[in-house]
Formats: structure tokens, C-alpha cells, sequence
């Protein structure tokens, strides 16, 4: 189960990192796009958590409310 998890993890690790990369976004940008929604972080913070993977659905979530992002890929096509 654990390895399973990890490769999850890692897929939206994949998938947040892609969005952020996909508006020209840098981490200063989200933790300033993440201000204006009310949440409050560091982007050197933010950087860790996401090169960890191990974050919440929540924060994922939020993230990605954050930055305008409506729909995501799963897989790529």
C-alpha cells in the first residue's frame, strides 16, 4: 500500500507542478495567489511541501483554486 501511495503522491506532485509551470507561475506567485484566498505560506515553504509530495487533498486543492485552474490532466494524452 505504501508503495502505491507514494506513486499517487508523486502523480500530484506531477500534476500541481505542471499547472503552476503551465501559467508561468514561480512559488512567490502562488504563496501571494494563495494570500488573496486567505491562506498564508511561505513559497519556500510551499516549495518543500510540494517537492515532498506528501501534502493533503486540501492543499491541493487550494493550490490549484489558487492559481485559476478549472480542470486538470490525469493522464497525458
Amino acid at each position: 500500500m505504501d508503495e502505491k501511495l507514494a506513486e499517487f503522491n508523486d502523480k500530484a506532485r506531477g500534476i500541481l507542478r505542471a499547472e503552476i509551470k503551465r501559467r508561468n507561475l514561480s512559488y512567490d506567485d502562488l504563496a501571494e495567489k494563495l494570500e488573496e484566498i486567505g491562506v498564508e505560506d511561505t513559497a519556500k515553504n510551499l516549495s518543500n511541501k510540494i517537492a515532498r509530495g506528501s501534502f493533503t487533498a486540501g492543499f491541493f486543492l487550494m493550490c490549484l483554486e489558487a492559481i485559476g485552474c478549472r480542470t486538470i490532466r490525469l493522464e497525458d494524452e
